[in-house]
């Protein structure tokens, strides 16, 4: 006879999480429904982007629309999507490895993940890209979350004295991947915000898993010494 484990107790994606995915898609339903003439007008998309988008030209003396326009454009471009398959295919990727960060570091390191990987997807796309047009999706902040699940995974199979080779098969295919799509697209992905998102993921990542590790030793001398008095 096959004992079989139990099955795990489901758990829902944390409300950050849920608020995060709403928030971007409300964005852009909104813009889908202007684009339609159902709601507000045709224009408001590009108006949106002229205010919102992520303009390199904004760091080298191009004229902002409002004062704090390079410095809110940071995180506005993550909020907003070049249409709704555009969106769906980050918030997909969002919504399952959101919930895996939320499961292991807790739902407060959400939010921080996400502005991190737009914050390093914006940087890095400003400083290596100098195209005119501008650059919306939540693609940096999703690479991000990657880049923290990379890490987590690494220290899995270091701790268990495993290979990493899984981890670097996977780094090498997100690589392909965005070479394949610049191509696809035609050189239309902002590959250099992926590429500054994972960066910062990565740091997300180790700074997480540090402080998981230091929560974990700190239970644990707890542990050994409520069993042994002669510790206190």
């Amino acid at each position: 006879m096959v004992d079989r484990a139990p099955p795990q107790a489901y758990r829902p994606p944390p409300w950050e999480l849920l608020a995060l995915i709403a928030v971007i898609a409300l964005f852009e339903i909104l813009l889908e429904l202007a684009d339609r003439s159902i709601l507000f007008d045709p224009s408001l998309r590009g108006r949106v982007y002229v205010a919102g988008a992520f303009w390199s030209g904004l760091l080298h003396g191009a004229t902002p629309v409002f004062a704090l326009q390079p410095y809110t454009m940071f995180i506005s471009h993550a909020l907003l999507h070049g249409g709704f398959l555009h969106m769906a295919m980050n918030l997909a990727v969002l919504a399952g490895l959101g919930k895996y960060v939320g499961e292991r570091y807790g739902a407060g390191a959400i939010l921080p993940t996400f502005v991190v990987g737009a914050l390093g997807g914006g940087a890095v796309f400003g400083a290596l890209s100098t195209a005119p047009l501008p650059m919306v999706g939540a693609s940096g902040a999703v690479f991000a979350f990657l880049g923290v699940w990379i890490v987590s995974d690494w220290r899995r199979l270091r701790d268990r004295g495993a290979t990493i080779r899984p981890v670097l098969t996977r780094v090498l295919t997100l690589a392909a991947l965005n070479v394949a799509f610049f191509f696809a697209l035609s050189g239309m992905l902002a590959w250099e915000a992926h590429l500054g998102g994972f960066l910062a993921g990565v740091l997300c990542g180790v700074i997480l898993e540090n402080r998981r590790d230091a929560r974990t030793r700190r239970a644990l001398a707890a542990a050994r010494g409520a069993r042994d008095p002669r510790l206190h």
